[in-house]
């Protein structure tokens, strides 16, 4: 995805400061596995200090004096001082943090915290006063005035997913502008606990999915509601006891007004909805072992919020990408639950195969990921069913377009749909971009294997453009539609972590962008001028987040201009060979930078490391 034009053209910034972490719901302790030989040791701790707040405000951070008090209005939980948010009855914020270093190899790690709401709000309804509770970048829980007590309360979190990292703790209290709301807060502590952790497994699981989804529009195709199934196997030798479910576009909500919802679970036992309600811990029945495969089911709903995004709709058009809960990985690293970044992709999934029949008024059009078939539904009805094999995602719009088709040189079938406002001669400039791109970058990476390509069209489009497999959102611009079509390949057929690796999909599709349109990258390279030393090109979205006026600057620009260096130490007959049986090694797979590395290593005599370290690619 990108901010205004994130990708093919240039970034704009935003202050977004997230953490690849994630909050698991609480669950039973199971017996402790055996400490394996190099697991770290747990050492139990309490690394919260002066919870009680008894020593002061250090080392607290408060945004202004008196939010650390023992004044006289209200009471501690214990002793004689506590934090007090807001209460003053006017527009005003109130913020409290403290960093903490979570320790690694306990299994267990408890966020606590005492609370007490007094308010002279009257409704029973409306949220005008909030208090959040977050850990890093992840909310744990939001409160308002609707949530008053006589008393204090405490709350708990399971936080383990931060093992091993520097996070902080924080509170952040709102008022509107009329009838104060107080928020106060008293023994805070983070206990970590538990037996150790044994090495990961780095077998990439859950593996070979496959989805099957029936859903039905309303009549504008904004809301959508039906039920999907993900049948799944255990690759690892690990059993598999839980799995999650990425509810990507939560984001786009609250976690009291959901765009996605899943209910009636089967085939397990849904958890409590972690990581700002994008991911949901599904327990199952009993451990898969390795080979074994399992089916969950649930119903689902989508509700497509206003705006010309990636998911959501602009006028009478909804554009609906990463709508569809798809299957968390589970590999060295453990389970990859990171948050959702807005100004790049978040996303991370395994080669899938999707079953989609979308129910929908005879007045839209449904282009979706893979090849669709039109039958009639119920009265003044249609059902697509779209069938795609080998897709990390499923994505689908819906509106009265405007529809072309045509076939590339090599025959691979496209169409463009276009909204209102997009004149037949931008759309046929699109087709012809669409036809003369699928062709440029099969030519060097291998055959397009997903059948039919969609191009959806609307110039409304802030983040300039976005990829999914068979599928692509996109402004009328001929370089934005080059490189979305390029990650076919670069993310679509070669996968890779979207959110550790960005530069894996977005460098190595605008590298092949300007192969594509004859651009040489002559004497890029010499442009660069790195903003500190932590900037490198390998950095993970959470570094890009806090750092997002440089995104774009480095990943895209930056990384395709190392490509364009290595392809000038290795001559242009040997990056081309090396790309092309990269893709074929790795077609449906998983990229890392270490294997790129070696690969490009492998493919020459020349020692690679001085270009690695001068390029600030690491891994």
């Amino acid at each position: 995805m990108r901010p205004t034009p994130h990708k093919a053209l240039a970034a704009s910034a935003f202050a977004l400061a997230a953490l690849a972490a994630a909050v698991l719901s609480v669950t039973p302790a199971a017996a402790a596995p055996p400490e394996a030989p190099g697991a770290a040791a747990c050492t139990p701790a309490q690394v919260v200090a002066n919870g009680d707040f008894e020593s002061g405000t250090s080392p607290w951070t408060q945004s202004q004096t008196g939010i650390v008090t023992n004044r006289a209005g209200q009471a501690a939980h214990g002793g004689t001082t506590f934090a007090w948010l807001n209460g003053v009855g006017r527009t005003h914020t109130d913020t409290l943090s403290q960093s903490v270093t979570i320790p690694s190899g306990c299994s267990t790690a408890t966020l606590t915290f005492w609370l007490h709401i007094d308010t002279a709000e009257t409704t029973a309804s409306t949220k005008y006063d909030k208090l959040t509770a977050k850990i890093g970048a992840t909310t744990l829980a939001t409160y308002s005035n609707l949530d008053k007590n006589t008393g204090y309360v405490q709350k708990s979190f399971d936080v383990s997913a931060f093992a091993g990292q520097t996070v902080s703790v924080a509170f952040t209290g709102t008022e509107d502008s009329s009838l104060q709301t107080s928020f106060v807060v008293d023994d805070v502590a983070l206990a970590t606990s538990g037996g150790t952790v044994p090495p990961a497994d780095s077998t990439r699981t859950p593996a070979a999915p496959s989805y099957t989804v029936s859903l039905s529009s309303n009549t504008s195709g904004t809301v959508w509601t039906g039920h999907e199934s993900a049948t799944f196997t255990n690759a690892s030798a690990t059993p598999l006891s839980e799995v999650y479910l990425r509810l990507w576009d939560n984001y786009h909500g609250t976690c009291s007004a959901m765009p996605i919802t899943v209910g009636n679970v089967t085939g397990g036992t849904a958890g409590a909805l972690s990581v700002g309600c994008t991911a949901l811990k599904i327990d199952l029945p009993a451990p898969l072992t390795q080979g074994q495969t399992a089916t969950i089911g649930f119903d689902l709903g989508i509700t497509v919020p206003s705006g010309a995004d990636r998911f959501g709709y602009d006028g009478a058009f909804s554009f609906i990408g990463n709508a569809l809960p798809v299957l968390a990985v589970r590999d060295a690293a453990g389970w990859h639950l990171d948050p959702y970044t807005n100004n790049g992709e978040s996303f991370y999934s395994l080669a899938a195969d999707f079953r989609v029949a979308l129910d929908h008024p005879n007045t839209l059009l449904v282009p979706a990921t893979g090849g669709s078939v039109d039958t009639p539904g119920s009265s003044g009805r249609t059902v697509t069913t779209a069938t795609a094999s080998k897709v990390r995602d499923f994505a689908w719009a819906a509106g009265p377009f405007s529809k072309i088709s045509g076939s590339s040189a090599a025959g691979t079938p496209v169409n463009v749909y276009s909204v209102s406002g997009i004149s037949s001669a931008d759309a046929q400039s699109m087709l012809t971009t669409a036809k003369s791109a699928v062709d440029a970058h099969a030519a060097r990476f291998g055959a397009y294997p997903y059948g039919e390509l969609d191009a959806v069209i609307d110039n409304n489009f802030w983040f300039g453009g976005m990829e999914y497999p068979g599928f692509v959102l996109d402004l009328v611009s001929t370089t934005a539609l080059t490189h979305e079509i390029g990650h076919q390949w670069w993310y679509g057929i070669v996968g890779d972590d979207q959110y550790t690796s960005p530069w894996l999909d977005e460098a190595f599709t605008d590298y092949s962008t300007d192969l594509a349109l004859n651009k040489t990258g002559a004497n890029c390279w010499n442009s660069v001028s790195w903003a500190g030393s932590t900037e490198k090109i390998t950095n993970s979205m959470a570094y890009w987040d806090a750092h997002s006026s440089r995104y774009s600057t480095v990943i895209y620009g930056y990384g395709k201009c190392a490509l364009h260096d290595l392809r000038r130490v290795l001559g242009d007959s040997v990056m081309a060979k090396l790309l092309k049986d990269y893709a074929t090694s790795h077609w449906y797979g998983v990229s890392t930078t270490a294997e790129f590395k070696a690969a490009a290593q492998a493919a020459t005599t020349t020692d690679l490391t001085s270009f690695w370290a001068q390029h600030r690619i690491d891994g």
